[in-house]
């Protein structure tokens, strides 16, 4: 099944929603960096990103150092960014105290 990719003005108005996300892999992907106090905090963090991610069955990419999550959201079946990405962003950002 295909997923409708964002056009340019929904990508414009996603990332006036989300200021903290950035377009990442030359407008295909967004993405952000997260700090937290320490490892604990940050794992707690991809904890619970993982289980909202399952539930949308709609997976991250990321990378972790210590204190910092770097999340880039894609969606491969749509070959660049569609509304899941836009879901998972604001879901993401839901989290954060």
């Amino acid at each position: 099944m295909s997923v409708p990719e964002l056009t340019a003005d929904e990508i414009a108005a996603l990332l006036a929603a989300h200021a903290e996300w950035s377009l990442a892999r030359e407008g295909k992907a967004i993405a952000r960096t997260f700090r937290f106090k320490d490892f604990s905090e940050a794992w707690g963090f991809m904890n619970r990103v993982a289980l909202l991610a399952e539930a949308q069955d709609h997976h991250p990419e990321w990378f972790n150092v210590y204190n910092r999550v770097e999340i880039t959201l894609t969606t491969h079946d749509a070959g660049g960014l569609s509304a899941r990405d836009a879901k998972m962003a604001a879901a993401v950002e839901a989290l954060l105290p």
